[in-house]
């Protein structure tokens, strides 16, 4: 028997060399002992990705988490995440989290003042040899984030949206489109190595989970059902309840009557494009109004803030994806990304201080409409312009 247990020893140190040097087991035979057979105890277990992450990292002097403008609650509990990973690892080392634009939506907001994850708003970054950039809830060649604009190359990729077009040439990529989350990935990295998240970066995460899941994006992976478990054993219910229940200003009010009021139905499709919006969190809300309105199976709804087109689609059928409907509409003039039910995207440089021109408004409708595939050209208004009038 002391011959088998040292073939097993000797087998389980090759393997975990191998492991270690990045490359795969050896493919000449190991040469047991006749009559071996493994004992119920030598298991081979698989390298685990944050292993992975980590070992790729190790090299640099600087760590950089960037993930995409105006981050929601997936992107900035993601990235937190990431970071309290690092700094477990690498305690001497710096590492900066940050992001472009504006934290816009209320919720958001009021997660960032409850919780203080170490995020920075900032205009720019630059490439450095001895910096490691991490994408986190953002793709290569997407728009929406500081390493495209300023052509910095990542060196790993965290994500959950579909891949696009753009090829993923990077060390490290982790793109799981089947997870509900980029948080899921994050928290299961923490717990593959053992490290508890904190009251605070778990309710976040958490959160971040419950927001990628609404609407009609209601899937559930197993690892989220786990995660959820894991993550639920360390978070405060109290936090999240008031990061759900955030105050919101009188312009978000007003912006809501307007769109409801200028929202069109053409059978199934809506199409929304707002007068006014006073941030880009309102275009992604009344989306997300709008689809539960019943007989309604798709939505656009666009708004200009400044000189900029936010877009947001929303879909609850099986047989159509959201993000590809929103490619379609935008093909050739913007970008964007998203999920099956939910996607999002931005137009540069084409409105006018916050206004849409007509031209603009007509060639999006047009657009919108050929995507869905859409016969009806003759709109209903959803709430028609005499039944304001009576209720005045």
């Amino acid at each position: 028997m002391p011959r088998f247990r040292e073939a097993a020893v000797t087998l389980k140190m090759t393997l975990c060399r191998a492991s270690l040097s990045g490359a795969s087991p050896p493919r000449e035979a190991i040469l047991l002992p006749a009559g071996y057979m493994s004992p119920p105890e030598l298991t081979i277990a698989p390298v685990l990705q944050s292993e992975r992450l980590l070992k790729i990292l190790a090299p640099y002097s600087t760590i950089r988490i960037v993930t995409h403008d105006n981050p929601d609650p997936d992107a900035i509990a993601a990235g937190w995440g990431l970071q309290r990973l690092l700094a477990e690892h690498f305690d001497r080392r710096p590492i900066e989290f940050v992001a472009g634009g504006a934290i816009v939506r209320a919720e958001n907001r009021h997660l960032v003042e409850l919780l203080n994850p170490p995020l920075r708003i900032v205009d720019t970054v630059a490439e450095d040899p001895e910096t490691a950039t991490v994408l986190v809830d953002c793709g290569i060649g997407t728009s929406n984030h500081l390493a495209t604009r300023h052509r910095v190359q990542p060196v790993a990729v965290i994500d959950h949206h579909a891949l696009s077009r753009t090829p993923v040439d990077v060390a490290f990529a982790d793109i799981r489109p089947s997870v509900a989350a980029t948080a899921t990935i994050v928290a299961g990295y923490l717990r593959e190595q053992g490290i508890d998240p904190g009251v605070k970066l778990a309710s976040a995460m958490l959160y971040a989970m419950r927001t990628e899941t609404c609407g009609c994006e209601t899937a559930h992976s197993e690892l989220d059902r786990s995660i959820m478990l894991w993550l639920t054993e360390h978070a405060e219910p109290g936090l999240i309840a008031e990061i759900e229940n955030a105050p919101l200003a009188r312009a978000y009010f007003s912006d809501l009557v307007l769109a409801l009021q200028g929202t069109q139905l053409f059978d199934e499709t809506a199409l929304c494009l707002l007068p006014k919006a006073s941030g880009p969190e309102t275009v992604g809300e009344v989306a997300d109004l709008l689809i539960r309105c019943e007989g309604v199976c798709r939505v656009l709804c666009a708004g200009a803030i400044d000189d900029d087109l936010y877009v947001s689609v929303r879909t609850r059928r099986e047989d159509e994806r959201a993000v590809e409907l929103l490619q379609k509409t935008l093909d050739g003039i913007g970008g964007g990304g998203g999920h099956t039910h939910r996607a999002g995207g931005k137009v540069t440089g084409i409105a006018s201080a916050g206004k849409m021109s007509n031209p603009l408004e007509q060639k999006l409708q047009e657009r919108w409409l050929a995507a869905c595939d859409e016969k009806n050209r003759r709109p209903k208004r959803l709430v028609g312009l005499r039944e304001i009038v009576e209720n005045l």
